[in-house]
Order: structure tokens, then C-alpha cells, then sequence
């Protein structure tokens, strides 16, 4: 069978790209810098979306729904709002089309315009507070705790398929609080949930902190955020959650009456993930022949293929073969026998591990005169021949362990490559020659955490809430440092 991936030692990129695509999750679109989702790649997502709604849920939260369009001039209400978001922003001006008259086609009709832009929704902060403040006037109707699945747009010029596209799915959270104590739990709250999914489903080790200033979300007091190291040294972040402080409140006019009895401003969070997820599954646990999907977010957890010659062998091994099925679904597991005649086994092998599929159930003509299966399992792709009726009961254990090892290998990665940086020249070798997290002093200003961005291209991905106080230099400029920063080069 002919090579269908690049490898990741040739060239890391492109074997992302490549999975992504003959993987069946995504393509690249008609409309430049956005991505097509194919079914196999929103079966995952749906499965992702499913777990994230039901943890929202159980924390007190409600979905609702909030307009793709948003009055211009409600972003200049917030300067650092529209100042984050401006180069982003698309803009309908126009609402019709018409006929040219010189029959060269369908033109803009100029007498369409619309009296205010609308911004196609890049986050939905200024429409969300715009309509809290006719949901909130005392502190009786305080928390407001509203979860949004959406699509939004930020147009980017240089797109990625998940990674970075035009246009994207997410979630995002917006509460409102009647004190900034409570605000600061919500966000602190989120970023667990967050992380919790990530570990625990994702299988994806996390670091939990803050960003550093210039790292923020635009408009907010904090950011909190959960970063994750990639199989090529890069750090994605994965989620964030946002102290927004009552600068939303104030720039929508948004008070309460307090118990007090005195009106003051309300509190605010907002906290979001998105379909970039899909890449850090991609990349945190992939290899040369494919996707490698924990357990938990498989679409399809197992797959039976038969290996036969003739009618007759494939008849006896189907009637094996559908009683375990049955038996499999009846026990709670995702299964699919595939009985197609147009594919020979070995085709079929490649392809499910291709897709990811986390365990391979194979029966041939021995298998069912000895009574037994053929269990291959993805992420290590070792086999083992075990009895046909233990089968059912060794599964749920079988999918535990490939959970298990898929966090104990990324989490192993991350260790292996976070790396401790005391000088500049050292912070800069080690990422020429070896990449992932450093963490490293950094004196706390904007102007040194620009000048190792524009020199090495690392950032502060997170300053994180279980480092401990440790006074040292700044690997720049000397000056103090109370704790150390983690760094990378990230996507």
C-alpha cells in the first residue's frame, strides 16, 4: 500500500495537513480561509460539544442564543475591545443585490446601504451586555449564567484548517455577577472545566494560569488560560476564560440595585473553546499512520472486520461476528461490523487506523473454529488473541488502558520538554535545538516580553498558578523577577 501520510520527521506541517485531510475531518472551502467539516471530523466535535454542554450544565449554566450581526457602534464602546478585534471585523454594508444594467452580472445595489454596518460576530460580548441590561435591574436577578454555541468570523489572512480559519466553531460563555468575588470563582470555575475536559477526555495534559498583559483578551481585567505542548515542540492554547471587571457593564450602562440598596455595575465573565480543539487532538496524539482518538471522543470506539475467501467463510464469521456486535452495542460501546466486499482486510486495517478507531476486533475462518478474536489496540498497535466470549467484558477495560496511556504519553512528552532557561542566551539555544515550554524570569513589562517575541518568536504562553515564588533575574534585562513565566513558540 502506498504511503498516505507524510511523516512528522520529514515535515511536520505537512503530515497535519495531510491527516487532516485523507483522515476525512476537513477541507479547504470555495470561500477563501474557511473550512468544510466532513462527518467524520463532526462526529468528534459532536462528541466534544456533547461532553462540554453537559459540564456547563451541571455547573449552573443555560444555552441560549444571540444574533450573527452587531451594530458598529456598539464596539466603540469599549476601546480595547475594537481595538483587538478591528483588523478582524467583517462588515456588511449593504443588504441587496441586483441586476447590472449593462448585463455584466449581479452588482451591489448602492441604494441598499445600510444606515449602521453590521459586524459579522467575531465574539459576542457588546450584543450579549447590550441585552443583559434589559434582563438586570436588582441584584435578585443576578447570576445571569448564559452559554452560546455559535459560529464567528475573524478574518484571517493566513488560514489553517481548525488551527486558524476565517470562520469557526465555538462556545462562549457570559455571566453576569453582583461582585467581583464571584465574577473571579466563574472565571476561575470555567478554566477548570476546561481543563478538567482536556485531561480527562482529550487526554491532553494541561498548565492552568494567567496570561501576561499583553496576552489578554481585548476588554478584559484577566485572562485565564489552559496551554497545552504539541508532538512538535509548539504550544496551543486550548481555552480561555475572562475577568471581564464591569468594563462591559459600564460601556452598556448595566447597573443593579444592590442589596445596599445602591446602584453599582455588575461584574462580568466571559470564557470560550472552539473547533481549534480538534487540532490539538490531532496533534497531541497522531503518528504516521493516522489519527490516534481517545476513547472517550471516538466517534466509532470499535470496528469488527472480517477476513475471509470465500462466501461461504464469510457467511459463518458474519453470524459471529453481528451476535458480538449486538452484544458490544447492547453494552454501551460504539460498533461497526464491516462486512463491505469492495475492500480487501489489509485496506481496511489501514483505513480504521487511519481514522483512528481505538480498537480493531478481526475474525477469520480460525478465529471462529478456535473460538476466539483477534483485539488490536490503536495507540500502541499491538495485538492479542483472547477468547470470543470474554471479548465484550475485556473491552471497557481495553479502552480505560488506551485512555490512560494516551494522557501518561502526552503528559511524559510535556515533561521531557519543558526546560528551565536562567539566561537569554540559554532560553534562545534551547529553542533552536530543542523547542517546547521554557520557563524562564521575565521582569513583568511589555517592552522585554515584545523584544523576545521579536527576536525568537516565543511568547509568555501562561504564567501558571502552581508556580511557586521564586525571586530571580529577568534572562533579558537583569531586573527582578518574583516567579517565573512559561514560554514557547506557539501556534
Amino acid at each position: 500500500m502506498a504511503k498516505v501520510l507524510t511523516t512528522r520527521s520529514e515535515n511536520y506541517s505537512q503530515w497535519y495537513n495531510d491527516l487532516v485531510i485523507k483522515a476525512g475531518l476537513a477541507e479547504n472551502s470555495a470561500v477563501r480561509g474557511c473550512m468544510v467539516i466532513k462527518p467524520h471530523g463532526y462526529a468528534i466535535w459532536e462528541k466534544m460539544q456533547a461532553a462540554l454542554d453537559r459540564m456547563f450544565k451541571e455547573t449552573g449554566h443555560q444555552n441560549a442564543y444571540f444574533p450573527l450581526f452587531i451594530p458598529k457602534s456598539f464596539f466603540s464602546r469599549e476601546a480595547a475591545h475594537v481595538e483587538g478585534f478591528a483588523k478582524e471585523c467583517a462588515v456588511v454594508t449593504h443588504y441587496r443585490l441586483k441586476n447590472d444594467e449593462t448585463g455584466k452580472g449581479i452588482i451591489i445595489d448602492p441604494e441598499a446601504k445600510l444606515e449602521e454596518e453590521l459586524i459579522v460576530r467575531p465574539t459576542s460580548e457588546t450584543i450579549i451586555w447590550n441585552t443583559y441590561k434589559g434582563w438586570i435591574q436588582s441584584y435578585r436577578d443576578l447570576p445571569i449564567l448564559i452559554n452560546q454555541w455559535a459560529n464567528v468570523v475573524r478574518w484571517e489572512m493566513r488560514t489553517r484548517l481548525f488551527l486558524r480559519t476565517a470562520e469557526f466553531l465555538w462556545q462562549e460563555g457570559h455571566t453576569a455577577h453582583a461582585t467581583a468575588d464571584e465574577a473571579m470563582e466563574e472565571a476561575r470555575r470555567m478554566l477548570d472545566v476546561y481543563a478538567d475536559f482536556a485531561e480527562n477526555w482529550m487526554a491532553l495534559p494541561v498548565v492552568r494560569g494567567k496570561k501576561s498583559e499583553s496576552e489578554r483578551f481585548a476588554g478584559a481585567v484577566e485572562t485565564f488560560c489552559i496551554e497545552a505542548l504539541m508532538q512538535d515542540g509548539k504550544a496551543l492554547q486550548c481555552g480561555t476564560s475572562h475577568f471581564l471587571g464591569q468594563n462591559f457593564a459600564k460601556a452598556f450602562d448595566v447597573k443593579f440595585l444592590n442589596r445596599e440598596g445602591t446602584l453599582e455595575y455588575v461584574w462580568a465573565t466571559s470564557w470560550g473553546v472552539s473547533t481549534r480543539l480538534m487540532g490539538a487532538l490531532i496533534m497531541a496524539h497522531s503518528d504516521d499512520n493516522g489519527l490516534v482518538i481517545p476513547p472517550r471522543l471516538a466517534p466509532l470506539q470499535v470496528v469488527i472486520v472480517p477476513v475471509f475467501k470465500t462466501e461461504d467463510e464469510l457467511k459463518k464469521i458474519s453470524q459471529t461476528a453481528e451476535k458480538l456486535m449486538a452484544e458490544l452495542k447492547k453494552a454501551g460501546f460504539s460498533v461497526k461490523f464491516d462486512d463491505s466486499d469492495n475492500q480487501k482486510p489489509g485496506w481496511k486495517f489501514a483505513e480504521y487506523e487511519l481514522k483512528g478507531v481505538p480498537v480493531r476486533i478481526t475474525l477469520g475462518p480460525r478465529d471462529i473454529a478456535n473460538g476466539t478474536a483477534e483485539v488490536s489496540r490503536r495507540d500502541t498497535l499491538e495485538k492479542s488473541i483472547i477468547p470470543l466470549d470474554s471479548v465484550v467484558r475485556e473491552i471497557q477495560p481495553l479502552l480505560d488502558s488506551i485512555q490512560k496511556n494516551l494522557y501518561q504519553r502526552a503528559l511524559r512528552f510535556r515533561e521531557e520538554n519543558t526546560h528551565i532557561a536562567n539566561t537569554y542566551d540559554e532560553f534562545k539555544n534551547i529553542l533552536e535545538t530543542k523547542g517546547g515550554f521554557i520557563s524562564a524570569h521575565w521582569d513583568g513589562t511589555v517592552e522585554t516580553e515584545a523584544k523576545i517575541k521579536e527576536e525568537t518568536k516565543a511568547t509568555i504562553r501562561v504564567i501558571p498558578f502552581d508556580a511557586k515564588p521564586e525571586p530571580g533575574k529577568c534572562i533579558v534585562t537583569g531586573r527582578p523577577s518574583a516567579q517565573r513565566a512559561l514560554f514557547a513558540v506557539a501556534y
